[in-house]
Formats: C-alpha cells, sequence, structure tokens
C-alpha cells in the first residue's frame, strides 16, 4: 500500500464527518479566507499548529520552517509575513517554538557534527541558528542537566527570534500605521500538550 492511500483515506472519512456536523463547513471558505492570526512555527511533524490550537480551517495563516526562525533575508518567510499583514489583515502573530526541537539540538552539537555539505540550505540554516543562540548558549553553558539546558535554549531561541519579527519592516509598518497588531512568543510542551506564553508586544507598547 502506497503512502497516499490511507492519507486519501482518512481525508474522505474526516471530509464526511465535517459535513455531517455542518453541511457549509467547507463552503464558508470556498472564495475568501479572513484568518485572525499569523501562525509561525517549527515543521517538526509533532507541532501541527491547526491541531494543537484546534483551529478550523480559515482560521490561521501558516508559515514554517525548521526552529520557527525569522530571516529577513528568506524571501518565503517575509512574504508571507509581508501577505498576512498588509492582505489579509491579520490582528496577531503567534511565534511557537517547541521544546525537543531538533534544529535547537543541532545549532547546540554544530561543532560535533559531520556537515557533508558545509554550503548546502540545511547547514546554513543551523549556522545561521548557532549565531542566533550565541547569546542563550553562553547562559546556558553551566546548566548541567541536559534536558532542562536544551529547554532554556529553545525559549531562547523564542527570544531571539521574536525580536527579530518585531523588528522587521512590514511589523514596524503596521505599528507605525496604528494597526491594533499583537505579536506573541510561546513554546509547544510535546510532553503535556500545553502551550506557554514567554513574551508579547502591542501596538502600543514602544519596541525595545
Amino acid at each position: 500500500m502506497t503512502t497516499l492511500k490511507p492519507l486519501l483515506a482518512k481525508n474522505r472519512s474526516w471530509a464526511l464527518q465535517r459535513r455531517q456536523r455542518n453541511p457549509h463547513y467547507f463552503r464558508q471558505n470556498m472564495h475568501s479566507q479572513q484568518p485572525h492570526s499569523l501562525w509561525i512555527g517549527c515543521s517538526d511533524s509533532r507541532v501541527p499548529a491547526e491541531v494543537l490550537t484546534g483551529a478550523h480551517p480559515g482560521e490561521l495563516f501558516v508559515h514554517r520552517n525548521i526552529a520557527n526562525m525569522v530571516v529577513s533575508g528568506d524571501d518565503n518567510f517575509m512574504s508571507v509575513l509581508q501577505y498576512a499583514l498588509e492582505y489579509l489583515k491579520v490582528s496577531s502573530i503567534v511565534l511557537c517554538g517547541h521544546y525537543g526541537c531538533g534544529g535547537v539540538q543541532a545549532a547546540v552539537a554544530l561543532p560535533d557534527i559531520p556537515l557533508s555539505d558545509e554550503n548546502s540550505p540545511l547547514a546554513r540554516r543551523i549556522t545561521h541558528l548557532r549565531e542566533a543562540l550565541a547569546p542563550g548558549l553562553a547562559e546556558a553553558g553551566d546548566i548541567e542537566d541536559e534536558t532542562e539546558r536544551l529547554n532554556q535554549l529553545v525559549e531562547a531561541n523564542v527570544l531571539a527570534q521574536f525580536a527579530h519579527l518585531i523588528g522587521t519592516e512590514p511589523v514596524r509598518n503596521a505599528w507605525r500605521d496604528g494597526v491594533a497588531l499583537d505579536v506573541f512568543g510561546c513554546v509547544y510542551d510535546l510532553q503535556t500538550g500545553h502551550l506557554k506564553e514567554l513574551i508579547q508586544q502591542h501596538a502600543q507598547e514602544p519596541s525595545s
């Protein structure tokens, strides 16, 4: 059996259940979308934005990448951010990391792991992540428990990417234009399924 066949079967079952509960479930999003939030998360398969928030189609505009990074030179990320703010008019942005992040673990182990091609996109990504984590790595250096150390670095990464996010041109332009935009940084706990808020900033607050 191919991988696609069970996915198709589950899709048909899901669609049927939704229509049985609400005959107009799919029609309501056919012609436009009006998501209330932009979700910036990690590509990790264990952290699906819509599932862990209980969101329905049309509620979240989603961008995911390795280690939920905010890179101003990444056209993919920046185009999503610009579109969400300028065209979809989202009212909030949620930047979400997660404990057990493989990207953070790779960045921590970077000096000790062989990279088959140091110029590959993945290698560049992990190197960029390690640079963003440099202050956090220094602060977490004395933590003996490895799990606790990695958890602190995951949180440090969220805070670092959050600082990058509120400094991007689309976000600064939105606040300058008086848009009531809220930005949140949080962490997802794989063990409990809970989200933990680390930081937030609103349009009325001066950026640090």
